[in-house]
């Protein structure tokens, strides 16, 4: 059975689970689609571009009908349409009764779904009081794109000069016994004839619940209406809890202002701590940065350890010259001559009778030549 969850505060919503409904509807289009040739199957369109007619706005047809059967009408060879009719009062049009008549349209794989909608005094003397006039609960079913034809002024029990006026094939409705005068299930005729198709219920949403949240909701509506320019005589509100509702609302409107600003105060604290994220780790990387470069330079391989050590030599160098080398440079032919010559002056001052002296005498000329 397909569910809806209740949350206060988002209302009514699917269920995360797989929707049975849904399920079951693409497998029976599944079939009727790999089951029929396309003569026999005609996909009816997503979309209306105009609202349901209503039965009396229709020409009356004048092709020959013969009710099929369940068997027949689910075989897929019938080449008419198969005509079913959903019954209600439908007040408050919700998704649940929407649900109800797309299961009702796909019934079959060529569905023509007629709507019967029962009047205002059937339904005050027969249920109890709605919300929405009966044309009201027309025109909310005109728009409802799986319905074929609105019947109007629907009969409280479907009786076979009904159905024969409106060429029904098949009732659809839920399966739960719907009592009224005299009976303990409106559909029990319906059912012995094998004419009755079971639709599900969607859990969770009604028109009765609907107003019960309205009933338990009173004053946050009430207020609301008064806040929109309804006056306490509209909403049938004495003086004094329109004062009330007044004075609630203003108090409401201060409480939102101070939610905002604090939203707003939030948000530029946020905007704050981020920006001074983005500066802190601007600052990091430019740290880095710095003392990366300082290293390169100062360090001790850096760029000025380096030109210190090499200035320093140069320096050095040049305040303090190599020493000479300690051997003299081989002897030139000149420098031989002039040893010779001072042989020959030892040989003649010593004496030595072989040594030919004749006591030649060397300028300072001839010396500084040599």
């Amino acid at each position: 059975m397909s569910t809806l969850e209740s949350d206060k505060n988002k209302g009514y919503i699917l269920s995360s689970a797989d929707d049975p409904i849904m399920s079951s509807i693409s497998k029976r289009k599944r079939r009727a689609e790999e089951s029929l040739d396309s003569i026999y199957y005609d996909k009816q369109p997503l979309a209306h571009y105009a609202p349901a007619p209503f039965t009396e706005e229709l020409p009356p047809s004048l092709e020959p009908w013969k009710r099929v059967t369940r068997e027949e009408a689910l075989s897929g060879r019938v080449t008419r349409p198969i005509r079913v009719y959903a019954d209600g009062i439908y007040d408050l049009f919700h998704a649940g009764h929407a649900r109800a008549l797309m299961q009702a349209k796909n019934l079959f794989p060529n569905t023509y779904l007629i709507v019967g909608v029962c009047s205002d005094n059937l339904t005050h003397s027969m249920k109890g009081y709605t919300v929405l006039s009966e044309t009201e609960r027309y025109e909310a079913l005109r728009h409802c794109r799986y319905i074929d034809e609105i019947v109007r002024d629907a009969p409280w029990t479907c009786t076979p000069e009904f159905l024969d006026e409106h060429r029904v094939d098949f009732v659809a409705h839920d399966d739960i016994p719907y009592g009224a005068a005299g009976t303990d299930d409106v559909y029990k005729d319906i059912k012995a004839k094998g004419m009755f198709m079971a639709t599900q219920r969607t859990e969770g949403i009604s028109t009765s619940d609907i107003i019960t949240r309205i009933v338990r909701d009173y004053d946050t509506y009430v207020r609301r209406n008064l806040a929109r320019g309804y006056s306490a005589k509209d909403l049938n509100v004495s003086y004094i809890n329109e004062k009330k509702f007044a004075i609630q609302n203003r108090v409401d409107k201060v409480k939102d202002k101070m939610k905002k600003v604090e939203s707003k105060t939030k948000q530029v604290v946020r905007n704050i701590e981020g920006k001074s994220h983005e500066l802190i780790q601007k600052w990091e990387e430019k740290s880095r940065e710095f003392i990366g470069n300082f290293l390169e330079f100062f360090g001790a391989d850096g760029t000025w350890n380096t030109f210190w050590r090499d200035g320093t030599s140069i320096i050095r160098q040049a305040l303090s010259p190599p020493a000479s080398p300690n051997r003299s440079p081989p002897d030139s032919p000149s420098s031989s001559r002039s040893t010779e010559g001072f042989d020959g002056l030892e040989g003649a001052e010593g004496g030595d009778p072989g040594a030919g002296g004749s006591g030649i005498e060397f300028s300072d000329s001839d010396s500084e030549e040599d």
